[in-house]
């Protein structure tokens, strides 16, 4: 199963304050729905860990994200690759920064991911409505931590 979502928010910070915001784990994974902890691996790649439940389906969810892509203060990009109960996800999300007048920037962002296993059965159709609400509690909890 895919999902895939975008959007755009403008914030009143400099395109390197919200570049800044968007490579640093410690300041951004805080923000992930049902976050339960974060461990850098080396500069590019951490370890999330995220409380799952949805249905019957408990548990957590083990990621490695790894910055793939970055160009500072203009775009960074994130691929991970873990466990999920029940299945296997992959993640894609990217960000592009455009710097707008009066000091504001305007956040493009992407996301995709890829889930795979039975907790596709299992979940039913509770997975992507779960997955968007989760994608907008992140952007929103974006958007006020830059704001």
């Amino acid at each position: 199963m895919e999902i895939k979502l975008a959007g755009e928010f403008t914030v009143k910070k400099t395109p390197e304050e919200v570049y800044g915001f968007l490579v640093d784990p410690k300041r951004f994974c805080p923000l992930l729905p049902d976050f339960q902890s974060m461990e850098v691996v080396d500069p590019k790649s951490f370890l999330v860990k995220l409380g799952v439940g949805i249905s019957h389906i408990r548990g957590t969810a083990a990621v490695k994200m790894t910055l793939v892509d970055e160009e500072k203060p203009r775009q960074a990009a994130y691929k991970g690759k873990g466990d999920v109960p029940g299945g296997s996800a992959t993640i894609f999300a990217r960000f592009q920064l455009e710097e707008l007048p009066g000091g504001e920037t305007r956040v493009k962002w992407w996301g995709q991911s890829s889930v795979l296993g039975r907790v596709i059965s299992l979940a039913g159709g509770l997975l992507e409505p779960l997955g968007k609400k989760n994608v907008q509690k992140l952007i929103d909890g974006l958007r006020q931590a830059l704001a």
